[in-house]
């Protein structure tokens, strides 16, 4: 799962997701919003890890807010951390990040951090991986400290999920989703996707030590979420 992510992200797919994205502002926007009022109580010089930083926009959008915070950034893929190195230059920001190629695994032990990011990455972990995924997160966290992840995450067997996938559907169309892609979509989320339930995502989570995992954020199928290490 790890590495057919990777592939997702590579090459033209990298250079180009913003733009892919862009149509989705809205939603990005709400998401930034709410993370930071979540962060919000860190103190001024806190250290970030964000894992699966792809090219950078929750870190920018986060040390705009808080000049005194600084961040780690991970990716396993050598394209989106360069787009995330390129657009961190322009702001001004690469002083205050560093940044890693590789997954949260191979970052090495240091300081811990005073919070953690994964967002809209824990969908490419596989099921039977996520609790190490997690886990190694909050190795590297202060205890208390709050993780805050989003991800694809709806219960596929539910009755709500046909017309919650028609809506999403929409929501790919707007990236730029051909009508066979989307006929594939289902299979797509069933199988090369881990999309979870919140339920086994919370329970997953708590396997790796993190307490109170609570939802702050919904739009259509992205959940976004807080625990603590």
């Amino acid at each position: 799962m790890q590495d057919s992510a990777t592939d997702f992200f590579a090459g033209n797919a990298a250079t180009g997701y913003d733009a892919r994205n862009a149509r989705l502002a809205p939603i990005s926007d709400a998401l930034h919003f709410l993370t930071g009022l979540v962060l919000e109580d860190l103190p001024e010089d806190a250290r970030l890890l964000s894992v699966g930083t792809g090219t950078g926009a929750e870190v920018l959008a986060l040390a705009r807010a808080h000049p005194g915070w600084r961040f780690t950034c991970v990716d396993p893929s050598a394209d989106m951390l360069a787009v995330c190195a390129d657009r961190l230059a322009q702001a001004g920001l690469s002083d205050r990040c560093t940044l890693v190629h590789g997954d949260v695994h191979a970052l090495p032990d240091g300081a811990p951090h005073d919070a953690a990011l994964a967002m809209l990455v824990a969908h490419f972990i596989a099921e039977g991986d996520r609790p190490a995924f997690y886990a190694a997160i909050r190795a590297h966290l202060s205890p208390g400290a709050p993780f805050v992840s989003a991800e694809i995450s709806h219960d596929l067997d539910a009755p709500s999920f046909a017309p919650t996938l028609g809506t999403w559907k929409k929501v790919q169309s707007l990236m730029g989703a051909t009508p066979g892609s989307l006929d594939r979509l289902p299979v797509l989320l069933r199988e090369t996707l881990a999309v979870l339930s919140p339920a086994r995502t919370d329970a997953l989570l708590a396997e790796a030590g993190f307490t109170a995992p609570t939802t702050f954020y919904q739009a259509v199928m992205i959940r976004a979420l807080h625990a603590r290490a």
